[in-house]
């Protein structure tokens, strides 16, 4: 049996991250459309004239991907190719030929030795 009384109800849910700010604001790679608004070239020189030498433009051949804009210490700790290869393979599914991705990719290293016991 329905009850006449009518439930109503609004409520909303706010997640608030708050976090270090950077210079410059781009985290550690930036993902460059083809026809996004703003080029490699002036992304590379935005970061030149923000973080000079700290990162490195990769340019692509690509179908909806120019270039890749990466923190130099992340090309120091994996192969340029490896990264390359997974960062592609996460952005094609979600880039538009028009749009600017930025990333932040945090790399932690898992070491396990065995040894013989004396």
């Amino acid at each position: 049996m329905a009850s006449d009384n009518n439930v109503y109800s609004r409520k909303a849910t706010l997640s608030l991250k708050i976090s270090e700010f950077e210079v410059p604001p781009m985290q550690d790679l930036l993902i460059i459309g083809r026809k996004a608004p703003i080029g490699p070239e002036a992304v590379r020189r935005m970061a030149d004239a923000l973080s000079p030498e700290q990162f490195t433009l990769i340019k692509m051949n690509h179908p909806k991907i120019e270039a890749v804009l990466l923190r130099n210490t992340l090309l120091q700790m994996i192969d340029e190719k490896l990264l390359m290869k997974i960062i592609l393979e996460e952005a094609e599914r979600m880039i538009s030929d028009s749009m600017v991705l930025r990333s932040e990719l945090k790399i932690a290293l898992s070491v396990q030795r065995e040894v013989d016991l004396l």
